[in-house]
């Protein structure tokens, strides 16, 4: 029978480690690569009888990579601490990996933003490569926005991952801060430049793309909250961008 690494990157995970590693207590190895956790993250993750490793923090794409490359199952399922495995998808889990018709398959994710689970805004089904077989698959370097960089074929699933992304005001704000550091980190290091009349119109089209385009108009003040996120997102990391290409 195939087996299963759990794999997943962490850091002040706490509120989450337990419920996460819970939703997954079925997989043959659990592998935590954590960044300096200050809380409990690290302890909790352990009592849960989870393998951890304790690692700086290189971005989110050579995070993975590293956790990654302690997985010894036939099969990988990359997992974040705000994400639960339902039961209906553990069964669709096992099925795929028993019948091994691709070397991945994409998981539907279903996005919680404070409080509500969101249906339009660009925000579902928001299919994501989450199972594959090991040594098909591969993350990307990039310090956001990382994704698997699969060689084979892939398939789709029907069961939901669910995702408590955003549980309040205050974890959108460090999450903005977050990506937005990262994401103009990274177009730094691509060589970018910026104006702030680049900040100010790619700040507007994020609001209109979320808000009108991708229907974020019918999941009501949450779909709001998310158009005004993804432009706050937008306008701060070109800021910061232009910040970092100042001090050149």
């Amino acid at each position: 029978m195939a087996t299963l690494s759990v794999i997943l990157i962490t850091k002040n995970e706490a509120a989450n480690i337990r419920a996460c590693l819970e939703s997954v207590a079925w997989a043959d190895e659990r592998i935590v690569v954590d960044s300096g956790s200050s809380d409990d993250t690290v302890a909790i993750a352990r009592s849960m009888g989870a393998h951890v490793y304790e690692h700086d923090w290189r971005g989110f794409g050579p995070q993975k990579n590293r956790a990654l490359g302690y997985a010894t199952g036939d099969w990988v399922f990359s997992i974040d601490a705000d994400e639960r495995v339902t039961p209906e998808l553990r069964t669709e889990l096992e099925q795929a990996m028993r019948e091994g018709e691709a070397e991945g398959y994409y998981c539907p994710r279903l996005s919680q933003f404070c409080g509500s689970f969101i249906h339009h805004s660009g925000w579902y089904p928001d299919y994501v490569l989450r199972l594959f077989r090991r040594g098909k698959g591969r993350f990307s370097d990039s310090l956001v926005h990382e994704s698997v960089q699969l060689q084979g074929r892939s398939a789709k699933l029907k069961s939901p991952l669910l995702h408590y992304s955003y549980l309040n005001r205050a974890d959108v704000e460090r999450k903005v801060a977050h990506y937005s550091d990262a994401a103009a980190q990274q177009m730094q290091a691509a060589g970018k430049r910026t104006t702030f009349l680049r900040a100010a119109l790619s700040a507007v089209w994020a609001f209109v793309r979320t808000w009108v385009i991708r229907l974020g108009m019918l999941d009501g003040r949450a779909g709001w909250g998310i158009a005004m996120m993804n432009a706050r997102t937008t306008w701060l990391k070109y800021r910061k961008l232009a910040a970092l290409n100042s001090q050149r």
